[in-house]
């Protein structure tokens, strides 16, 4: 009988400890096909203002995988989306900190699901707005859902949404660089 009660602390002190683990979302890398399009434009330089919200306890900058917790070594998803941004606008060659040119972007919507006992998947909405002096002349709203390959144990499938972050966020930023309206709305006059 002491066989049976001897492993259930363990297990109780097991199920404590991996309730509190904190993962954070890997670096975000862009879409080099995408980019290399949107490179073709010729598009005017932008500065990038701050991502919103920047409360870190807004909805949006909190992502739960199952017991865990999926956090953005920049502090929040907002400012990830923000970095993600500049690197790609400075990669592009189109990033300039003072043109009164600026991407402004509102997240809506973010979440990494992986409740599902196979496939895991992920949504993210922002608003992106490109305004000149402070007037804004190009207004859209975005959305991008990946899926992925997932797990009923949590063991694979928390690594798996944590791996899935910045691909989200590739799919996003793809959407709005393919888009022929924001394409338009960058160009040169």
């Amino acid at each position: 009988m002491d066989f049976v009660y001897k492993p259930l602390p363990l297990m109780l002190a097991t199920l404590a400890l991996t309730g509190c683990a904190s993962f954070v979302a890997p670096a975000y890398s862009p879409s080099y096909e995408t980019i290399d399009q949107l490179k073709k434009t010729n598009a005017r330089h932008m500065s990038v203002s701050t991502v919103q919200p920047t409360d870190p306890k807004a909805r949006v900058n909190n992502i739960s995988l199952r017991a865990a917790s999926l956090s953005s070594a920049s502090g929040t998803f907002s400012k990830y989306l923000e970095n993600a941004l500049i690197s790609d606008l400075t990669e592009m060659g189109f990033y300039d900190a003072s043109s009164s040119t600026t991407i402004a972007a509102t997240i809506l919507k973010n979440d990494i699901d992986i409740s599902g006992f196979s496939t895991g998947t992920g949504v993210m909405e922002a608003n992106i707005k490109l305004s000149k002096s402070g007037n804004t002349f190009f207004e859209k709203s975005y959305t991008a859902t990946t899926q992925f390959e997932s797990s009923f144990a949590g063991a694979v499938a928390i690594p798996k949404g944590q791996s899935e972050y910045p691909n989200l966020v590739r799919s996003l930023l793809q959407k709005v660089y393919s888009d022929p309206a924001f394409v338009e709305a960058i160009k040169n006059d």
